[in-house]
């Protein structure tokens, strides 16, 4: 814990080499650590990215309770664990929007395409009452496909910030959505 509270205090001097001996010492472990976790190396390798940028990005406010060790593994797991609950609600979503053809259920089905239009005017509808700038953190990410941290570069806001709307934004929908199920 010693030489981690060192090695932190470089970091947060802005002393590169420090942050480049942790990056290339736990690299390759998150990668794998995550991939048995989300099952894709690619996204892994994308989340341990994305993790090294806000650790550096954030480093001169960043806390340590434990270890530098612990907190990058358990940051892995938590945004593993985000990313797959994220793509188990995209892959319900994608099931319910076009489920598969088995004949009990037909996308042409006026009964199902009423129902359709009228969740996806209720979304719209939540989505209208959301506040411009959550609004458009929503947007960005959940349209446009982009990262907490691309959001908060594009928008110079805290990664946190962020968070916070969009945990927000989804308290929203949720609530709107639950009187129509």
């Amino acid at each position: 814990m010693t030489n981690d509270l060192f090695v932190l205090k470089k970091i947060k001097e802005g002393d590169i080499q420090a942050f480049e001996s942790v990056f290339r010492l736990y690299y390759s472990p998150l990668c794998l650590y995550a991939a048995g976790i989300t099952g894709r190396m690619d996204i892994s390798e994308e989340i341990v990215q994305e993790l090294f940028y806000v650790f550096w990005k954030e480093r001169e406010k960043l806390q340590l309770y434990h270890s530098i060790r612990s907190y990058l593994y358990g940051s892995v797991r938590n945004r593993s664990l985000q990313y797959c609950e994220h793509r188990e609600v995209v892959e319900r979503h994608r099931r319910t929007i076009s489920p598969e053809d088995d004949g009990s259920e037909n996308v042409s089905d006026p009964q199902h395409l009423l129902e359709y239009k009228e969740l996806e005017n209720l979304i719209n509808r939540a989505l209208g009452k959301l506040p411009g700038r959550r609004l458009r953190i929503f947007q960005m990410h959940r349209f446009e496909g982009k990262k907490y941290a691309e959001i908060a570069s594009d928008l110079s806001l805290s990664v946190k910030t962020v968070e916070a709307e969009m945990t927000k934004a989804l308290q929203t929908l949720r609530k709107e959505i639950e009187s129509y199920t």
